[in-house]
């Protein structure tokens, strides 16, 4: 963990691929960055904002009414309210969810396309759209297990399981047959584990796996 005192200028924090940094600050907020992420923040005695460039973030911050909390991530609003949350931002979408405590999100399109969140709510939100759902706490977990260095699949498709392993490594997962990307996947695995991973879907799903330079290309 690296501590940084409130300072008025903007600091950027940047982690690469497979990178994770916990940044603490002096009001006592905690931010723990994952992979390929890009924050940026403004701490002064009149204001706590954080913009979200890229990647993903978990966010511990010290409730302060006088002196709200705000991230910021293609232009949507998350207030903090006291709380935990986590906040994912992907191309032309973004994800926010709920841990403890309570937020406030607004969507910058609609004044109307706002919510105040509970414990399990989940926002996502691309340019023109909004909508809430409800997670588990396991579900959450799974969520946040890059935090201890793991990745959960819970009947995941192959080819959602093959993009959260590429999030973390520089060696690629790539489904070259559609025809198994909606196959489904359990199990916990570490972050870089990519040549495990590619030998169970080997063994256990009966699929083909070839490397290619430092990729692995899957096929039936």
């Amino acid at each position: 963990a690296t501590g940084y005192f409130m300072q008025p200028q903007d600091r950027v924090f940047q982690t690469p691929v497979g990178g994770h940094e916990s940044i603490a600050f002096a009001d006592g907020s905690r931010i723990e960055l994952s992979t390929d992420t890009v924050l940026r923040t403004r701490m002064t005695t009149a204001m706590r904002t954080v913009w979200l460039e890229k990647g993903e973030a978990y966010f511990q911050v010290k409730h302060d009414a006088a002196h709200p909390f705000v991230v910021i991530a293609e232009n949507h609003r998350i207030t903090d309210l006291g709380t935990k949350f986590l906040v994912r931002r992907d191309p032309g979408r973004l994800e926010v969810a709920l841990v403890e405590g309570r937020v406030r999100f607004d969507a910058p399109h609609s004044p109307s396309q706002s919510a105040l969140l509970a414990p399990g709510d989940v926002v996502t939100a691309t340019t023109s759209t909004m909508f809430v759902t409800r997670e588990t706490k396991k579900s959450l977990a799974s969520e946040l297990a890059w935090r201890h260095g793991a990745l959960i699949f819970d009947n995941m498709t192959l080819a959602d399981a093959a993009a959260e392993f590429n999030r973390y490594n520089s060696r690629k997962l790539i489904i070259a047959d559609p025809a198994v990307a909606g196959m489904t996947i359990v199990g916990k695995f570490r972050t870089g584990d990519v040549e495990p991973f590619a030998r169970i879907i080997r063994n256990v799903l009966g699929l083909n796996v070839e490397a290619k330079g430092d990729d692995f290309v899957i096929s039936r």
